[in-house]
């Protein structure tokens, strides 16, 4: 087959529903029911640490360097950190961070990759404000220092889930979600959900922060996903799991 004839075969096999055009915007939709879009999202990535003697040193160097971030001290290891750091451009992550982490006082340390976690914001396409939705929220929401402490863990879903129909998946999601609306209601847990598709070594799909001002909620939050029917019959991994609590703050000094 010529190369011309070969092109024009490619083209006519692929599925009726592939695009020639690729759109990577968020999109919602007004009260009226109108799309709209935006191509805005908030990368976040968690890192781990261990061989920490000295927390007030880490605080000091990051209010020092202005760095967007979050420290935490794991609660299961008596000289663990965890730092979220985030940023609009992932360009951040591999440029002025990256240096930062490979100065004193992070350098000395220990680092755990397994708990490594890189995810970006995502809309659903019902969201009316996709700017509060995409980025404002979720920073306001990891900075707030009324949410001291985090539950953060990454998660792959089943394949089985993806053989379902549109209207089955929502109605999955819905029953997932509202048990995370009814804490947030109370004032008992927020959570941060960020895709990571093709972000993470371990081929996970999402990154969830459970955020709140005590930590058994969050615990009870994690307890009643397992009933509900994506975490029992369509998820195929979850964790590891990091839990610390709030040590430092951008904007908080």
């Amino acid at each position: 087959m010529d190369p011309v004839s070969a092109s024009r075969a490619r083209v006519d096999d692929r599925p009726e529903d592939v695009s020639d055009e690729v759109d990577v915007a968020e999109h919602g939709r007004t009260a009226d029911g109108e799309t709209t879009s935006l191509d805005r999202r908030l990368f976040m990535q968690f890192q781990a640490f261990g061989g920490v003697r000295d927390t007030a040193a880490l605080v000091s160097s990051l209010e020092a360097a202005g760095v967007e971030a979050v420290l935490y001290e794991d609660a299961n290891d008596p000289t663990g950190v965890g730092l979220l750091t985030l940023s609009e451009s992932p360009d951040a992550f591999v440029s002025g961070i990256r240096a930062y982490l490979q100065a004193m006082p992070f350098s000395e340390l220990e680092p755990k990759p397994e708990l490594t976690m890189l995810g970006r914001t995502y809309a659903i396409g019902h969201e009316q404000d996709l700017a509060e939705t995409l980025v404002e929220r979720p920073r306001r929401r990891v900075l707030d220092p009324g949410l001291r402490w985090a539950i953060w863990y990454p998660l792959r879903r089943a394949g089985s889930f993806e053989q379902l129909s549109r209207k089955e998946q929502n109605a999955i999601l819905m029953e997932h979600g509202g048990v995370g609306m009814a804490f947030g209601r109370a004032g008992l847990g927020y959570d941060i959900r960020l895709a990571c598709h093709g972000l993470d070594k371990l081929d996970n799909d999402f990154v969830v922060g459970l955020l709140g001002p005590e930590l058994h909620p969050l615990s009870i939050i994690v307890q009643r996903m397992r009933k509900t029917r994506q975490t029992s019959l369509h998820l195929e991994r979850l964790g590891p799991f990091f839990v610390g609590r709030v040590a430092w703050q951008s904007g908080s000094a």
